[in-house]
């Protein structure tokens, strides 16, 4: 930017009071730089000030991004089917069953009639709960139990069971060669964190219903 030089204090100048063409005699000359830009403006070159400035809000925006909470993975349907499904223990009515990854779960919504229940399952751990209409918050399942010669699944008890041999097709597929060979009626029961703190096969599950 620029600026003049007034004498002020201490440094040496030149006396230019002399006749044309007279030499120029030093003097004692304070000097102090006056800025000629507006009051209130800091000093620096304004090319600086921008790149300084501009680094400044680059990393503000970069740390900004990285701390913003990241966006949900999308839904992806896994598959829709038409089944029977039955609620309470009632006869099974014909449903739509709809399967969705949302990302870390899955959820199971079945559709009966003008009712819509939809179970959430996670892998690791093993998790299942359902969703409370009422509360419109997730609940913990108490239990569950599968019947692969008739591909039924039941809900706590029999809240809800949906014929789904979707769904057993692929849990024989994750255990496959494990200790489900041979088994028909697998049942499970869910602690208070909604894992599983306890299981039975068959004949057994009697004890677990004691």
């Amino acid at each position: 930017m620029l600026s003049v030089i007034e004498s002020l204090d201490g440094h040496a100048g030149f006396d230019a009071t002399g006749p044309p063409g007279a030499p120029l005699i030093p003097f004692p000359m304070p000097q102090r730089w006056i800025s000629l830009r507006p009051c209130g403006r800091p000093a620096g070159g304004s090319r600086h000030r921008l790149a300084v400035g501009g680094a400044g809000i680059l990393a503000g925006l970069t740390a900004a991004a990285l701390l913003a909470p990241q966006p949900a993975p999308a839904a992806q349907v896994l598959y829709t089917l038409s089944t029977q499904c039955s609620l309470q223990g009632a006869a099974p009515v014909p449903c739509k069953v709809e399967a969705v990854d949302v990302g870390g779960a899955t959820l199971y919504r079945h559709l009966i009639g003008n009712v819509t229940e939809t179970v959430r399952i996670t892998a690791e751990p093993v998790t299942m709960a359902i969703w409370a209409n009422d509360t419109k918050k997730w609940r913990p399942l108490r239990g569950a139990s599968a019947r692969f010669s008739t591909n039924t699944v039941c809900f706590n008890g029999k809240d809800l069971c949906v014929v789904n041999p979707n769904y057993l097709n692929s849990v024989r597929e994750d255990r496959a060669n494990t200790r489900l060979q041979g088994r028909d009626l697998v049942m499970v029961h869910f602690g208070q964190d909604g894992r599983v703190d306890a299981s039975c096969y068959d004949d057994a599950c009697a004890l677990l219903l004691k």
